[in-house]
């Protein structure tokens, strides 16, 4: 899409978006956090370090929306379903049995944020604010991404308007009293 040049600020990039995407507004969010990691080129990935660790740059995504998607009612629901589908394997020790639930639940929960973070960088790919390529060695493997690692391109009018800092303030003598001498005593 050409219109990524036409782009002049925020705002823009947000209606490109909303013809882009089911799901404009989780979509930005993604694209916020990668220009935020991204480097001067507005590369961002394979990899992301995150307390000294480095984690792949989707797991990142993933880890850094968790927070959105923390709702108690449907996490219980989740919990029970997997709870359910686990009980043949569950050996009747309650610490255990909580913990092989708790790691399936939370296996889960990162799958899907993986297939979401996924399909918001297909929109911005689509909409022409980014684009995506692989790192990694080549594998004989029908899945094009197989065993390669995903890499994220923020285009540069694109990042540099996501970066770009807050105007500053008005120093002076008219900068203590917006109102002017109006109030003046």
């Amino acid at each position: 899409m050409e219109r990524a040049q036409e782009i002049t600020g925020v705002g823009g990039i947000y209606a490109v978006l909303v013809e882009a995407s089911n799901r404009p507004r989780y979509a930005f969010l993604v694209l916020q956090l990668v220009a935020e990691i991204a480097d001067g080129r507005g590369q961002a990935g394979p990899f992301v370090a995150q307390g000294g660790v480095p984690v792949l740059l989707r797991d990142w995504l993933c880890s850094q929306l968790l927070p959105m998607s923390a709702q108690p009612a449907r996490r219980a629901a989740l919990r029970a379903r997997v709870a359910a589908g686990l009980k043949d394997e569950l050996t009747g020790d309650a610490m255990r049995d909580a913990a092989r639930i708790d790691a399936a639940v939370e296996e889960q929960v990162q799958a899907v944020g993986r297939a979401n973070v996924s399909r918001a960088i297909s929109d911005l790919v689509r909409a022409g604010l980014m684009t995506r390529h692989y790192a990694g060695y080549a594998t004989n493997h029908k899945n094009r991404g197989g065993g390669r690692h995903a890499v994220y391109v923020v285009k540069p009018g694109v990042l540099a308007l996501l970066r770009k800092p807050a105007p500053l303030r008005r120093q002076g003598p008219g900068a203590a009293n917006p109102q002017g001498e109006l109030f003046a005593a």
